[in-house]
């Protein structure tokens, strides 16, 4: 089962985006992108809304079991 963070990661890098400018997009600390990716910190509701939005990805796909990137 993947988890948000894996999902976070891979789309991150599908961008080709640093942890860095990920987080400014998002508002929010490049140390509180780190968690998530890492699986130390869930991501709250409205970060899911706008992580799903500047990905372009429904909210049920970010938020199911797997995630298919194609």
């Amino acid at each position: 089962m993947e988890q948000i963070g894996e999902k976070l990661k891979a789309l991150r890098l599908q961008r080709g985006l640093t942890t860095r400018q990920l987080a400014e997009v998002l508002q929010i600390s490049q140390a509180q992108i780190s968690r998530i990716e890492n699986g130390l910190r869930q991501p709250t509701g409205d970060l899911i809304v706008r992580m799903a939005d500047f990905f372009g990805v429904s909210l049920d796909k970010l938020m199911r079991d797997e995630l298919d990137l194609d």
